[in-house]
């Protein structure tokens, strides 16, 4: 046997024991974890409209009054609102309706009617060979009046059909989750206002850079609204404005416990409705 060979031979035998060595290591550390998250429960819920085919998902859930993230337990997700397959183009339908909901077109011309002058015949109606015109302003003459063209305050709102509106938040939530942005806490307080602690919580954890915060409430807790406000890329709404746009918005979506579960709790409702697809067009009933 040559002696290169041989050198081959022993270099990957003290790499297979390196390995060995570093995956014991890793499995000794995970079994600390596991014993450190021991006494953390997993909080089951009763749905009333219960998964059938899927298991229910489960997210950590954490705190917000330290820098550090700190584990306070397992929240389960419904499967068919945060484990559906995104539907890609429900969710850019979403987007085009909210876009256009609230885009108003100020463009303006004037008409014949509208532009000064005009009121005399240029030339009489027969004698010159020329062609026959009634007035200067007519839109085939230059200076003259716009036919069909834009006229201000035209808005471009439409009505998406309610069960787009429904499935395209589950796309959305299914996404977030699916790509680890979604997150849930226990509370929003924060032990200071100081915008800078909120920034460096988000720097540790790794979200953002643009948070969405969704409460349960219509006023946030004091010290978070302060900490917040100078933060043109955190923003905290409550949990009825959720919508597509703005989870799509911001990179890190982060709920309350109460928030995920109410939205949890609206949207199986519209779900199991027998009247969901008949609602195609808007009413009050549904807010």
């Amino acid at each position: 046997m040559s002696l290169t060979l041989i050198n081959a031979i022993k270099k990957l035998h003290i790499s297979a024991v390196s390995q060995i060595r570093l995956c014991s290591a890793v499995s000794n550390s995970v079994h600390n974890v596991d014993n450190d998250n021991s006494s953390l429960s997993v909080i089951r819920k009763e749905w009333k409209f219960p998964p059938q085919y899927t298991k229910p998902r489960e997210v950590w859930i954490e705190n917000l009054d330290t820098i550090n993230e700190k584990k306070l337990g397992l929240f389960e997700l419904h499967p068919l609102v945060y484990a559906v397959l995104p539907r890609i183009d429900i969710i850019h339908r979403n987007v085009i309706w909210q876009k256009k909901f609230r885009w108003v077109s100020w463009a303006h011309t004037k008409t014949r009617a509208e532009v000064s002058g005009g009121g005399r015949k240029p030339w009489p109606q027969k004698g010159l060979g020329r062609a026959r015109h009634g007035s200067i302003r007519s839109p085939l003459w230059r200076g003259g009046g716009i036919a069909h063209g834009p006229r201000s305050g035209k808005t471009h709102f439409f009505m998406l059909p309610f069960h787009l509106r429904i499935h395209g938040l589950t796309s959305t939530l299914s996404a977030k989750f699916a790509q680890d942005d979604l997150h849930i806490v226990k509370d929003l307080e924060v032990p200071t206002e100081d915008p800078e602690y909120f920034v460096d919580l988000i720097e540790q954890r790794n979200w953002g850079p643009s948070v969405l915060i969704v409460d349960d409430n219509d006023y946030a807790p004091r010290n978070i609204t302060l900490a917040t406000d100078s933060l043109q890329h955190v923003n905290i709404i409550p949990f009825y404005g959720l919508n597509v746009y703005s989870m799509l918005k911001h990179d890190t979506l982060v709920m309350t416990q109460t928030a995920a579960e109410r939205i949890e709790e609206k949207i199986l409702q519209h779900l199991h409705s027998n009247t969901m697809q008949q609602q195609a067009k808007f009413k009050l009933s549904q807010v």
